[in-house]
């Protein structure tokens, strides 16, 4: 059902849409072009298992787990949610 200005579908488009936003910026976050052998923030040697498993890798296992806990990335506006407003 429409309302105002908006057409039939508009919701799902707006999900849509939201989700292939999310997907694109997860593909570009990707490591890219030749894995390196040792690690470009601490020196130790990355295993050839994640070489292969993870093309373009930079970093060790212990760096990108350190790297990913500081990454923290909402791209939604949760500010007029129902959850924020009982807290």
């Amino acid at each position: 059902m429409a309302g105002g200005w908006t057409s039939d579908g508009a919701v799902q488009e707006q999900i849509d849409s939201t989700i292939e936003d999310a997907v694109a910026r997860a593909r570009s976050q990707l490591p890219r072009g030749e894995s390196l052998a040792h690690c470009e923030e601490c020196d130790a040697p990355i295993p050839e298992a994640r070489r292969q498993a993870v093309p373009g890798v930079r970093l060790c296992v212990a760096c990108q787990s350190a790297h990913d806990r500081q990454a923290s990335f909402s791209g939604y506006n949760r500010r007029a949610s129902k959850d924020s407003q009982l807290r």
